[in-house]
């Protein structure tokens, strides 16, 4: 089948593009290949792929800069949904649209949220990624999938590949003592998602994060033993609230995936995955290391 995949330079849409590629055909949309504020042109250049899969990586995540650009925020996280739920419904392609924790607001919670729980976003970033959820439900069969603190893409240095890089540098790596988490690997994500697509799940709204939850300072320790730098691991704990930070951030930020689960996809603990995407950074090195050496 044909698959189109939106956002496919971004750190999810390169992994993304890179599985569905293997069995399939598939068109990578990237901003040089439509222009996402462009209503027209997307459902277009969408529409004329005839798709049977729509894979919508594309987002402004810049969570500070959504404050002062709002209208730019809005037009990729929500009106550029609209238009591909306008597409999928034209072509009769199912969409998948991925979104975010930060629709909560972390408030007087202990446990991990679930899809019945009510979203309170406190920021533009958050509010625009709810109302894309809201747009993406209006295509006849769509996924929409929360994910939290990605890390693992190709050529794209997440939060915990910059952690790591404070720790290999032997340079002080601050993090938050105090806000709880549960990461998502971007292999991982991709895999559940082709399983909901493969095993035909009910459509709606999914948690898609790895299973377990931790904090900041609990998963850049773990990353340290697990790289081997735990002797001279630097890490600054600092609290959620010392920070000043121009966008409101939910402080407990945990997502229960037992929905996804019960749907028949299980997600990998979040050590795992770290230790995973360790192993293929380490492998990815050796590779440039040997093609530099030739």
């Amino acid at each position: 089948m044909t698959v189109v995949v939106v956002g496919a330079a971004g750190q999810l849409g390169r992994v993304t593009v890179e599985r569905w590629a293997r069995d399939h055909e598939v068109v990578a949309l990237t901003r040089r290949e439509v222009d996402l504020a462009d209503a027209a042109a997307v459902e277009a250049r969408v529409a004329a792929a005839a798709p049977s899969l729509i894979l919508n990586c594309a987002a402004w995540n810049d969570v500070d800069a959504a404050e002062d650009a709002p209208a730019a925020a809005f037009a990729v996280n929500a009106l550029a949904v609209r238009s591909l739920a306008a597409a999928a419904g034209r072509t009769g392609a199912t969409l998948v649209h991925y979104s975010t924790d930060f629709v909560f607001d972390g408030a007087d919670r202990t446990e991990p949220y679930t899809e019945a729980d009510a979203p309170r976003p406190q920021s533009v970033y958050g509010t625009s990624k709810l109302v894309g959820e809201w747009l993406a439900a209006t295509a006849p069969r769509a996924y929409v999938l929360r994910v939290e603190s990605l890390f693992g893409g190709v050529y794209v240095r997440s939060s915990v590949d910059k952690l790591l890089a404070g720790l290999e540098a032997g340079e002080p790596v601050r993090v938050f003592a105090d806000r709880t988490l549960t990461p998502s690997y971007v292999a991982d994500v991709v895999d559940a998602t082709a399983r909901l697509i493969e095993i035909q799940a009910e459509p709606g709204l999914y948690h898609c994060v790895n299973s377990g939850t931790t904090d900041w300072k609990e998963l850049v320790e773990t990353l340290a033993e697990l790289s081997g730098r735990a002797a001279t691991a630097r890490i600054e704990p600092v609290s959620f609230r010392s920070v000043a930070m121009k966008a409101k951030r939910p402080q407990y930020c945990a997502l229960s995936n037992a929905k996804l689960r019960a749907a028949g996809v299980p997600m990998p603990e979040w050590r795992d995955a770290l230790r995973r995407h360790l192993r293929r950074r380490a492998s990815g090195l050796a590779a440039d290391r040997e093609s530099a050496a030739t």
